[in-house]
This record gives C-alpha cells, sequence and structure tokens, in this order.
C-alpha cells in the first residue's frame, strides 16, 4: 500500500497491529531471503548464537533443543524446527551432540557464526535505505511506548 496520498490524520487513524504485522512479515520474509542466498538460515545463526560463548551463551556448557526454543520463544515462528536446523548443523561440521541430547558448537561452527554476523550490517543497509537513523529511532521509541501501553499501564 502506498501512503504518500494519506494525511497525517489518515495515517494517524490506521490500525497499529495491522501494521506492525506487515512490517513484521514484510522484514522477517527479506531478511530469511538474503540469509538463504548467503547460505544459512534465520535459525542456523539463532542457534549457533544461543551456542557460542562469545555471543548469547553465559557459560558454554551446551543446550538441548527445548533449552533452545525456550531461549527464542519471542521471536521463534511456527515454521521454524530448530531439531531439523540443528542436524544441518551438525551434518556441516558446526554442532555436536552429546549423549544428553545436549547441543554445542564446534571451532567451525565458530567460525561461521561470525560469517553469517559479517553479513548483517549489508541486510540492514538494505533495510534501513532512505531511513536516517534519527527517523528510526523515533520509530523505535513509537513502537516502545505503544508495547508499554498495553503491557504496563503502570508504566504510562
Amino acid at each position: 500500500m502506498d501512503l504518500a496520498h494519506l494525511t497525517d490524520a489518515e495515517l494517524a487513524a490506521q490500525p497499529t497491529t495491522y501494521w506492525t504485522g506487515v512490517a513484521h512479515e514484510a522484514l522477517s520474509a527479506f531478511t530469511r531471503a538474503r540469509q538463504a542466498e548467503f547460505g544459512f538460515s534465520q535459525p542456523q545463526f539463532w542457534l549457533l548464537r544461543h551456542l557460542s560463548t562469545n555471543d548469547l551463551s553465559p557459560d558454554g556448557r551446551g543446550m538441548t533443543i527445548p533449552e533452545l526454543a525456550h531461549a527464542m520463544r519471542t521471536y521463534l515462528r511456527p515454521e521454524d524446527d530448530l531439531g531439523a536446523e540443528a542436524d544441518v548443523l551438525l551434518g556441516r561440521g558446526w554442532l555436536t551432540r552429546d549423549g544428553e541430547s545436549r547441543w554445542s558448537i564446534t571451532d567451525a561452527g565458530e567460525r561461521a557464526r561470525i560469517g553469517m554476523k559479517e553479513r548483517a550490517p549489508a541486510i540492514r543497509a538494505l533495510i534501513h535505505a532512505g531511513i536516517d537513523d534519527a527517523d528510526y529511532a523515533a520509530a523505535l521509541r513509537v513502537l516502545d511506548r505503544l508495547i508499554r501501553n498495553v503491557t504496563d499501564p503502570a508504566g504510562r
């Protein structure tokens, strides 16, 4: 939808849930497609991040698929199959699995995680094209306020 013809008042009357949903789906699909072009999936990147002591793992002790799913619960999509994604990374030599089904990152996996991370600025640049940092920051502040308005009435 082209919003250029709408007035500020018409834009302000637009439903938040619709536009945040459209944005989420479009940005997720775009990001996942760019990552696929580079040879990895978003869930694979998340697995490596959560298992790396150089990223999200506090102790490097390894995690089970249910523990990983719990850690990713706020952004994991219903179609994401962490077990299948972990098996792919096992086949690449990027993860190992012990007898208790705890997954750990290998040195090769850490190198792959770093390579994936290095791709993020290029993807971000495509997403942020034509948007200056001040406008992006303002949009995030508005979204934060919307979230606080519906989750923490005392924080209003």
